[in-house]
């Protein structure tokens, strides 16, 4: 009889040892998809407002943080993408959290050269030169990571072809925010060499607007990741 009973005993502290196993794995899950839901919306690919530009050197890559501007799926605009506190901030396809500087200084970083040949004076009958870089876009929950001309519609079926025009003082005198232009530019760090500056906004040789097919809804927070664009180098 006391066999049993001692057997008893030890039976229910094995249960209960079994029980608070069970308990502490469930409350361990939990707290942990609560961290992944917690996630900001802001955050993608590595970059956030607290850290809009990251630099992988190994990859030859550079990741900017921006956001969605809604506005220009319908209007046209010769803008790309633009640091938001710049004076041409809000006309952009895409709103910029990484200054212009900051993305120069991380285009030399990974092996790119500015082209340098572009001026106030020569621009309207001047294509942008430089080391040619590749633009994509993702965005948390997209199928894939969209090319720039996926993402932004030439009126003319042409291909956004962007150069890293240099510009680092001027785009610092103007303070226009300017990352990448959809026509060559002596202000923005990269442009597109397709079209000289003016195109859009003195002959409406072109008109460019974000694709509302592909992009995600105005405001949406997305990665644009940038890199030297080995097949045109």
């Amino acid at each position: 009889m006391k066999f049993y009973k001692l057997l008893s005993i030890a039976t229910v502290a094995a249960l209960s040892v079994t029980i608070a196993g069970c308990s502490s794995s469930s409350t361990s899950s939990t707290s942990s998809n609560n961290t992944t839901e917690q996630k900001s919306a802001d955050q993608v690919l590595g970059v956030s407002l607290s850290n809009p530009i990251k630099v992988d050197k190994e990859k030859g890559t550079i990741t900017v943080l921006a956001q969605v501007n809604g506005k220009y799926f319908n209007q046209t605009t010769r803008h790309g993408s633009v640091e938001q506190s710049g004076s041409n901030g809000a006309k952009s396809v895409l709103t910029a959290f990484a200054k212009p500087e900051e993305f120069y200084n991380a285009l030399v970083e990974i092996g790119a050269k500015a082209g340098e040949n572009m001026t106030p004076a020569n621009a309207a009958t001047t294509h942008v030169e430089g080391t040619p870089i590749k633009m994509e876009v993702t965005w948390e929950g997209a199928p894939k990571t969209y090319d720039i001309n996926e993402i932004i519609t030439d009126s003319n079926g042409k291909k956004i072809d962007f150069r890293f025009g240099g510009n680092l003082q001027r785009a610092k005198d103007k303070n226009t925010g300017c990352l990448t232009c959809l026509d060559s530019c002596p202000v923005g760090i990269i442009s597109n060499t397709t079209y000289t500056y003016g195109a859009v906004e003195n002959t409406g040789e072109v008109k460019f607007t974000g694709n509302s097919d592909v992009l995600p809804e105005d405001g949406t927070y997305v990665a644009t990741v940038y890199s030297i664009d080995k097949d045109k180098a």
